[in-house]
């Protein structure tokens, strides 16, 4: 048995999106028929990534499980000749069994794209959204910088379950005009959740229509409520453009905003399965959240054990944040205590 990894290219405009449904054909149906049909036994993907209805994407991530002793690069060739012209593998190769790719770290790249013009242009009808009015993109640019950095975007998402944690990080959010007229909002992040960016579009063009300044973009993180935001631009205008996984852990993950502070060391993960947690600064409320979310982070990454430290003093032997529990604390020269954390669930598993 050997996994194979799958970098798929679709148009999404004749499909009910990337995941099985009863409504209608999706990317998953036909890669799980072409796939079963070339190895001669059942085949289920596995997608990083479920893409809307009509959204598109030039690296979405699949991973199965074969038997068949085709090599792992070859399987692409023969795929795309049982595939439909609008889906097209563009590469196939072997993954350790274990390699799963919603549970690695991965940045995200999106874009939207905006006709921006009075008459539509029918060749691009499939893969922009079309807007009468005239868009500012110089304001839209100045918006979407508030959005850079880690930050609770529940304005910016349908929530699927309220207890969602709804904290992403955004890289890199860019808006820029092509001389025909098509503005492309490029957005890196850590990951999306559901809506997340055609309602950060859809936002943004409200900024540029002039409803909204700028500046208000602040107000709508903070007031974490979907109503507070603008409407879910259309699933034509979004592409998948690529899915780059981290080989390692990055050594240092760092935030600061005006909710929290905090430094995660990573560098010792690797050699010493090591972890080190500093809150500099965290609002009560996000307090309880952050720290559930940065530990399983990092016992995801590989750390076995973590040492954590509060520098406004909140954490306490016997705590528990989610799944993690803080045991033995030792003084440090800031005055400050820092806790030795595990799993509760590993160490109910391994006493």
């Amino acid at each position: 048995m050997k996994r194979i990894r799958l970098t798929v290219a679709y148009d999404g405009t004749n499909y009910c999106g990337w995941q099985l449904q009863p409504n209608g054909i999706t990317i998953e149906e036909v890669l799980n028929k072409a796939l079963t049909d070339l190895l001669k036994e059942p085949i289920s993907v596995v997608g990083a990534s479920r893409t809307d209805s009509g959204v598109h994407s030039l690296g979405n991530v699949a991973v199965f499980d074969t038997d068949n002793r085709m090599p792992a690069d070859k399987i692409c060739l023969a795929l795309n000749q049982r595939l439909p012209e609008d889906v097209r593998v563009q590469a196939s190769e072997e993954v350790p069994s274990d390699w799963h790719p919603r549970k690695h770290n991965c940045v995200k790249t999106y874009e939207y794209k905006i006709l921006n013009r009075k008459i539509p242009v029918p060749t691009l009808r499939l893969y922009t959204h079309f807007c009468y009015f005239d868009l500012d993109e110089n304001k839209m640019r100045e918006a979407a910088a508030f959005l850079v950095g880690e930050h609770d975007f529940r304005s910016f998402c349908t929530l699927r379950k309220q207890d969602e944690d709804t904290v992403r990080t955004i890289y890199s959010l860019t808006v820029d005009r092509s001389s025909d007229d098509v503005i492309t909002i490029g957005i890196r992040g850590s990951g999306f959740l559901y809506n997340m960016v055609r309602i950060i579009a859809g936002t943004l063009m409200k900024v540029g229509m002039g409803m909204c300044a700028p500046e208000e973009m602040e107000r709508i993180l903070e007031a974490r409520d979907r109503q507070a935001a603008g409407p879910t631009a259309p699933a034509r205008g979004l592409t998948l453009v690529s899915m780059e996984y981290e080989k390692a852990p990055r050594p240092e993950v760092r935030a600061c905003n005006r909710e929290w502070d905090y430094v995660l060391d990573q560098s010792r993960t690797e050699t010493e399965k090591t972890a080190y947690l500093t809150v500099n600064r965290c609002d009560d409320r996000w307090f309880p959240a952050l720290m559930a979310r940065m530990l399983r982070y990092a016992f995801r990454n590989g750390a076995e054990r973590i040492w954590a430290e509060d520098r406004q003093g909140r954490l306490k032997e016997g705590q528990q944040y989610g799944i993690f529990v803080l045991e033995q604390g030792e003084a440090m020269d800031n005055g400050s205590r820092r806790f030795i954390v595990r799993s509760a669930v590993r160490k109910a598993e391994n006493p």
